[in-house]
């Protein structure tokens, strides 16, 4: 399993802007083959702070999601829009349970 954790960021008061193009980017992304776990959130203490949450079956269906038709139309509306700021990082899971 694949699990990629992060942030991402956009203009502080910019969200209802954004949030129609990252809709449709999630929705898209949750319904890939392969996609376990597809999540942006709103960080509560910090305006303009996006959390990114994925978790993907294997390597390839992450490649198949990033030369997706709906990823490239969000990287082209995220630059339009100002998101910023990209850290996200990848990790490879060899077991995952519930706490």
């Amino acid at each position: 399993m694949i699990v990629i954790t992060g942030t991402v960021r956009i203009p502080v008061g910019t969200l209802d802007r954004v949030r129609p193009a990252m809709r449709a980017m999630v929705d898209a992304s949750r319904a890939e083959d392969g996609c376990l776990h597809y999540a942006y959130g709103e960080d509560v203490f910090e305006p303009g702070l996006i959390w990114v949450s994925e978790s993907w079956r294997d390597g390839a269906a992450l490649e198949l999601h990033a030369k997706s038709a709906h990823m490239a139309t969000w990287r082209a509306a995220g630059a339009e829009l100002g998101l910023h700021d990209r850290n996200l990082t990848l990790y490879e899971a060899v077991s995952a349970k519930p706490l």
